[in-house]
């Protein structure tokens, strides 16, 4: 397939390079030059302007915000007949609904596939992949979908796979925060931060994230930012919505989405969401 894949930053472009590698032929767009340039020396050609793209019969989006997704579609005038769009944001269900069905209504084919597994599962292919859409619509990109990682049909209604992540990302924005409290109070006890994460992180009270994240809160302010801080202020204020519009009590996520919120006013926007273990400094 000749595929466009718009948001080439620190997930998407070891996405794009997946399906490139697998044998289509890929352009990235991104707004920023030094991520186009980064992409550049990864081997993936890209422009700056979704314009500026060829003619695809595949576009994949992995922008930021909804924002982003609204602006993107709000630029496109034509969609050539049967052109599949794969909307991967992580940017809620309203969002999704209103950008697939304003590209529906020009003729284009929308599958709701928002993923889980950040970029190092990302780089492997082993990306878990929400699906949602008309049966159909999911089969055709399948392939593309196997290029990344394990697809799981989440629904057939557009918004079925943001509700999943929806969810995904609360219990992410929790686990974040929970691994963060509980390596500071083991620092706070007089114990070695380090010595505690090897004791307890494959027992009863581990988790992905503490094993995954931990190191990183231990490893000082300038670790390789693979998620940022920004990015769970932008997705714990998706599930925060979410659960209000349906009514659901989210307390644990209110406490969550303070210290992203905390950690960003104090300048740790664009650091690793590890980092959040700092505002139990200030």
């Amino acid at each position: 397939m000749n595929v466009t894949f718009v948001g080439i930053g620190a997930i998407g472009l070891p996405m794009a390079l997946r399906i490139q590698h697998a044998g289509h032929a890929v352009t990235g767009v991104d707004l920023s030059e030094a991520v186009r340039a980064q992409a550049a020396e990864s081997g993936l050609a890209s422009v700056g302007r979704f314009a500026d793209a060829a003619a695809a019969d595949l576009v994949v989006v992995m922008v930021a915000t909804p924002q982003q997704l609204a602006s993107l579609v709000d630029g496109v005038k034509d969609v050539a007949g049967g052109q599949r769009w794969i909307l991967m944001s992580t940017v809620g269900p309203a969002s999704v609904r209103e950008a697939g069905e304003r590209l529906r209504r020009m003729g284009a084919r929308v599958v709701d596939a928002p993923v889980t597994g950040g970029v190092a599962r990302a780089k492997t292919g082993e990306l878990v992949i929400f699906a949602a859409g008309e049966a159909a619509d999911v089969e055709a990109v399948e392939p593309i979908f196997g290029t990344m990682g394990r697809v799981r049909v989440t629904g057939s209604q557009l918004g079925d796979g943001q509700s999943i992540k929806v969810v995904n990302q609360h219990l992410c924005s929790v686990h974040i925060v929970a691994a963060a409290e509980a390596l500071n109070l083991a620092r706070s006890l007089g114990l070695d931060p380090a010595a505690v994460l090897g004791l307890v992180e494959k027992g009863a009270a581990g988790s992905w994230m503490l094993s995954d994240r931990g190191p990183r809160m231990l490893g000082g302010s300038d670790v390789e930012v693979t998620s940022s801080v920004d990015i769970f202020v932008k997705d714990s204020g998706l599930v925060a919505q979410a659960a209000e519009a349906c009514g659901a009590a989210v307390p644990l996520l209110a406490v969550a989405r303070a210290r992203y919120r905390q950690a960003a006013e104090a300048g740790l926007g664009k650091r690793d969401d590890s980092r959040v273990i700092e505002t139990w400094d200030s």
